[in-house]
């Protein structure tokens, strides 16, 4: 029997790969909306950032996420992010 491929992504604190299901994905529709997509599936822009404090502080200082995301992110949007990965760690 054939193994299943593992989808794997790219954290954009850290910059290491790591299999889909162990990363966070932060989205921003159509609307420019940013939301935290706990279960992975919303339409949208997606970027991956580890679970970690760490990773997060340092795609916030280099502002990878607005990059990623191409659009300026406010600061409420950065601690609301921040409360569901201390969350999840």
């Amino acid at each position: 029997m054939k193994t299943r491929k593992i989808p794997m992504r790219k954290c954009i604190g850290c910059m290491e790969s790591f299999p889909k299901k162990e990363l966070c994905r932060i989205v921003k529709n159509k609307d420019n909306e940013i939301h935290f997509d706990s279960t992975g599936k919303l339409n949208g822009r997606g970027t991956y950032i580890c679970k970690k404090a760490e990773c997060f502080e340092k795609a916030m200082k280099s502002k990878r996420l607005s990059k990623s995301l191409e659009v300026e992110i406010p600061e409420e949007i950065y601690e609301a992010i921040k409360a569901e990965i201390s969350k999840n760690e």
